[in-house]
């Protein structure tokens, strides 16, 4: 049986990051992979470009992960994303900021971050196995003790990562493979979902296709408790598919949309679409009455569609009870008001989400209350240490859920690998 101080299970960015910062402190570690290639996930992410943190400051970057997000202080407080920053610069992997703090390799290749990684695990003596499925992992009266393939080779260890991510984009090898690990530990699996995820509409709208592939700039979209109060809003880009809704906002959107049905027992979830973020009642009506009243003779649906979405003015219309083929001159105040107003607050009853194959997050995974943060330990098994999206942590994309890979992984790396070796159990 091959023994090791440090078997770190998942060669995700958690993965690597992990067995990266256990060889940092002098542990003999392996690194299991089921599959043929380490990082797939991460290859795949910010369309192929690697968006490998985000910049803002720790405490506004915190309000941007949702699930778990305060539970990740201490985890910041040892590798945050600025660590994260100098980390891959140090590699010589020069990064850029874009818009909303979003930090991006220079090459726009996320093949170059996954290189990075591998690369910096190879120099520190890790032995990255892929082909290496783990079947159970093996547990003792004092700890863990090893894990078991399943092929039957037995590997020993004294400390054992789990980084075998949540159940979103399975493809890439991601299908919930730690959970029945962590509960034969002992431990809790929160109700998995998929987040950040597209949203599902039956609304006449969304089934005839009218509205498929228009998409919308800086706009707001919320979701709506049953009795009309905004639960969460998010300001951004969309986009009207065939079943639904996507875009950016959406996608943070479909947490709270499960969140509602659950809490509420509704089969179905109001959200509000707001066309000018920036405007109020009074001022929308001002500006749109300014553009009528420049050309009075003329159909409000053709002055009005270099303003609002052409394809969107016919159910804004409807919506409100006003003609299109209304003019200025004869402009009935009443109609007018509810016009402008559902143009503030047009409204989409959606009933869900698409699966996790179409996810680009796990929510839920194992329960947070159960671990250490300070070292991503299990607090039920010595010598089990969790990180990456296994953990009942998820935020929204734009490099929130890669920082929280990274810095569980560096955590639990660190200090797996000074456990192993005696130094101190955290």
């Amino acid at each position: 049986m091959k023994n090791y101080d440090v078997i770190v299970i998942g060669g995700g960015p958690s993965g690597l990051m992990a067995s990266i910062a256990a060889a940092e402190q002098g542990a003999r570690t392996a690194l299991l992979d089921k599959g043929d290639k380490l990082g797939r996930k991460l290859g795949i992410s910010g369309g192929g470009r690697c968006n490998v943190t985000n910049a803002k400051e720790i405490d506004e970057l915190i309000t941007y992960i949702p699930g778990g997000g305060r539970f990740l202080h201490s985890a910041f407080s040892l590798f945050s994303n600025r660590d994260i920053i100098e980390f891959f610069e140090n590699l010589g992997i020069a990064l850029k900021e874009e818009d909303n703090g979003r930090m991006f390799p220079v090459s726009d290749k996320a093949k170059t971050v996954v290189d990075a990684l591998v690369g910096k695990a190879r120099s520190l003596g890790v032995q990255l196995l892929t082909h290496h499925p783990v079947q159970e992992l093996v547990y003792g009266p004092e700890g863990v003790e090893g894990v078991k393939l399943a092929d039957g080779e037995r590997f020993g260890a004294k400390s054992i990562i789990v980084a075998t991510g949540g159940k979103s984009v399975p493809h890439t090898g991601s299908t919930g493979d730690g959970y029945p690990w962590a509960q034969a530990a002992g431990h809790t699996i929160t109700e998995l979902y998929p987040t950040e995820v597209p949203l599902i509409s039956k609304e006449p709208f969304i089934t005839s296709r009218e509205l498929q592939g228009l998409s919308l700039r800086d706009v707001k979209l919320s979701v709506l408790d049953p009795k009309g109060k905004t639960v969460v809003s998010h300001r951004g880009d969309m986009i009207f598919t065939h079943f639904g809704l996507s875009g950016p906002i959406a996608l943070r959107c479909s947490g709270f949309i499960r969140t509602v049905k659950k809490k509420h027992g509704v089969a179905e979830v109001t959200m509000s679409l707001n066309l000018f973020p920036d405007k109020s009642p009074g001022s929308l009506d001002e500006h749109l009455r300014r553009l009528a009243a420049a050309e009075p003779k003329k159909a409000l649906k053709n002055v009005l569609k270099g303003t609002i979405p052409e394809r969107l003015l016919p159910l804004l219309f409807e919506k409100s009870g006003l003609s299109g083929d209304t003019t200025y001159e004869h402009l009935p105040k009443e109609l007018w008001l509810a016009f402008v107003a559902t143009a503030l607050n047009f409204q989409i009853r959606v009933t869900g989400t698409r699966p996790f194959e179409e996810a680009f997050v796990t929510g839920g995974g194992v329960h947070l209350k159960e671990i250490h943060p300070k070292s991503m330990e299990s607090k039920l098994m010595p010598g089990l240490f969790f990180c990456g999206e296994v953990l009942d942590i998820h935020g929204y994309t734009g490099g929130y859920n890669i920082t929280a890979a990274f810095a569980t992984g560096y955590t639990a790396g660190h200090h797996a690998g000074l456990s192993a070796l005696g130094e101190r159990r955290s």
